[in-house]
């Protein structure tokens, strides 16, 4: 169907309270930790590079407006308003009021909008109505009631069963169209182009809306809808060609087309000339990528990631790429929905060097693309797992008591302590580089079949996969592991956090609405009832705490396999019922006892379950003389609230409504 991006886990973000000389952890506000990420390596390469980094960086952060427009069509209107408020405030900033003001604006810059980055829910705001009247005295009551009135766009995403998805989600793909009408128009579309053997990615780069009774695309390109931020994009895409190398000139060249015209055709020729580059140091991201935040799975959010290969860690990855057709080949799942021969496995740890769109503030940690299907199947697929990333979190780590509390064995702690990290890391690697990639469909089945259960089942997909293959003893003869100790680590962490500990991040009374967390409730949960006859994971309650503890590492892996067989039967053969009951049957309801208990043993330590980063700073050097560029300065020192400003003076390009 799709890539999907993996986010770090509650266990992963419960870890970051270290401080060193360089100050990780830079804000604290809510339910979020703001940190910053270094760039190892970054003053070692040559000028032309650190020149294709500042141009494609500038590119990263020119599209900013475009995703928060489609999250919600108030958010930049609303974002303006908060942002005139706290330049202009000449008041006393001690106050409750303006305290609670001052955390909704983080709020709203952290989400990119007015809904929760994580969860959707709308943000309620902690101070009245009357005090921001003051302070704003000419807003409109249109936005005064999106702010103030909870009924009004209360969820961005909503994927309730039986219900309008369109009508019932704030985001912003959709204007007076219903559910039925949306999917009746693409089906359509796609009917019509039925045989076609590299099919396009229809609605994948428009907002669909019905004007005069009748439905019309709004196509994002330099020329339609979002275009003054794309020229932007593009003049940067431009500035970055003529610095950068072949292929790497070319492709980006392909990208620039493709904005321009809107034409999805251009899309899939990128990208099938930027899966099939391998060879460059410096690489990127940039464009409608991901369909998480459309409830149909059809319209893609704006994203951009610069980055750059580590050289030193990529030999792990690159043995598991090359090992790829011995993992397709044993898989536990029927041969005929294995991939006869696996085609263009790529594998990189890279260090990013800048994250914009929809991959900031809160980033992945894993990327896995193209997305298209065919292009996977003809060409491959190119897999990262961002190591800086992943260090920042591992820096920012240790001792604040997460492990003491939630973990009940000695031994499985001492696990996590000496291998978590490398599990944690093989995870992510198997879980892009061949999780993603793994598998076919059935002939006739298009990938849209499972809609807005999709996005969770591939989720599924990729971390089973990830899950079965840490514990395979192939990962200790290709030297990846040196003992089994590490998969084992992966699974007493996995297994606590589907089924405890990410509910940290629920609020009391919700559901389960992010697709990753879905899927690992959903993992965790199905072993969990399955091998409950054979104790294999146990809930073992202590002093009145629960705790989650594996019992049998090789039986769990026997589940996992199975499961992960039933689970690529449902994609391949787009089997939307089997779909849908093992989601809502084992991802979605939460225990609202055990959610009490873990709010409370969670709060108790003071930790923040959501993280993200700031940026670090490109600025260019210039000979006095000449005007000459002769470096790229790199620093670190700008502070959350700084930064969200700045890019708003300095990268905002779109009205505050956007037809």
């Amino acid at each position: 169907m799709k890539k999907m991006v993996m986010i770090m886990s509650v266990v992963a973000l419960a870890a970051c309270e270290k401080k060193e000389n360089f100050q990780w952890t830079i804000d604290r506000f809510d339910d979020i930790r703001v940190m910053r990420y270094q760039v190892p390596g970054f003053e070692e390469l040559e000028l032309d590079q650190k020149l294709l980094i500042y141009y494609l960086s500038e590119a990263a952060l020119s599209g900013r407006d475009i995703l928060w427009d489609q999250n919600f069509k108030y958010n930049l209107a609303v974002r303006r308003i908060l942002e005139d408020i706290y330049r202009n405030f000449d008041g006393d900033r001690t106050t409750s009021e303006w305290l609670a003001l001052e955390t909704y604006i983080k709020k709203v810059w952290f989400a990119n909008g007015m809904h929760h980055h994580y969860s959707g829910d709308k943000f309620v705001p902690g101070f009245s109505r009357e005090y921001f009247e003051g302070l704003a005295p000419e807003v409109s009551e249109e936005i005064k009631a999106v702010i103030f009135d909870p009924t009004l766009y209360p969820v961005r995403v909503n994927q309730a069963a039986g219900e309008d998805l369109l009508a019932t989600s704030a985001m912003n793909y959709y204007e007076g169209v219903t559910q039925v009408e949306a999917e009746a128009f693409y089906a359509g579309q796609a009917s019509a182009a039925a045989g076609d053997p590299q099919p396009i990615s229809y609605g994948l780069n428009s907002k669909l809306v019905k004007k005069d009774g009748r439905l019309t695309e709004l196509v994002w390109h330099e020329g339609g809808m979002y275009g003054e931020a794309i020229k932007q994009i593009t003049y940067w895409l431009g500035k970055a060609a003529e610095v950068a190398d072949e292929p790497q000139k070319g492709i980006i060249n392909e990208l620039v087309r493709y904005y321009r015209s809107g034409d999805l055709r251009e899309f899939d020729r990128y990208n099938v000339a930027w899966v099939r580059d391998t060879v460059s140091k410096i690489d990127f991201v940039n464009g409608f990528i991901e369909n998480y935040g459309d409830p149909l799975g059809i319209k893609a959010s704006w994203e951009s990631n610069v980055n750059f290969v580590d050289e030193q860690a990529t030999k792990r990855t690159e043995i598991i790429s090359e090992n790829a057709q011995w993992f397709e080949d044993h898989s536990p799942v029927a041969p005929q929905y294995r991939k006869p021969v696996v085609k263009g496995v790529s594998a990189k740890v890279i260090t990013a060097a800048m994250l914009g769109g929809d991959c900031y503030p809160a980033t992945p940690i894993g990327i896995n693309l193209p997305n298209a299907d065919w292009i996977r199947r003809d060409y491959g697929s190119k897999s990262v797992t961002i190591q800086n990333i992943t260090d920042a979190y591992d820096k920012a780590a240790e001792g604040n008591g997460f492990q003491e509390e939630f973990v009940l064995r000695a031994e499985d702690r001492e696990r996590m302590k000496k291998w978590g990290s490398l599990g944690s890391n093989l995870h992510t690697d198997l879980h892009e580089c061949l999780g993603h990639g793994s598998g076919q469909l059935a002939p006739g089945v298009t990938g849209s079949e499972l809609k807005q259960y999709g996005s969770a089942i591939e989720e599924s997909r990729a971390d089973l996969f990830a899950l079965y293959y840490i514990a395979d003893p192939q990962m200790v003869e290709l030297g990846l592991i040196e003992t089994l100790d590490v998969a084992w680590a992966e699974y007493a962490s996995y297994m606590m956090n589907g089924l405890e500990t990410q509910l940290a991040r629920i609020a009391p009374g919700k559901n389960v609405e992010e697709s990753h967390m879905r899927n690992r409730q959903a993992i965790a949960s199905w072993c969990y009832e399955r091998g409950k006859a054979a104790n294999v994971i146990e809930k073992v309650v202590k002093d009145g705490k629960t705790y989650v503890v594996v019992n049998d590492f090789e039986a769990l892996r026997r589940l996992v396999g199975e499961l992960l067989g039933e689970i690529q039967r449902i994609k391949s053969e787009g089997d939307f019922a089997a779909g849908r009951d093992f989601i809502e049957n084992y991802g979605v309801r939460v225990d609202p006892v055990l959610h009490t208990e873990v709010l409370a043993r969670y709060n108790a330590l003071n930790l923040a379950p959501y993280g993200g980063f700031v940026n670090p700073r490109y600025e260019l050097v210039k000979d006095e003389n000449t005007g000459r560029v002769t470096d790229i300065k790199i620093s670190y020192n700008e502070s959350y609230a700084d930064q969200m400003q700045r890019y708003s003076h300095d990268y905002s390009f779109l009205p505050s409504k956007n037809e």
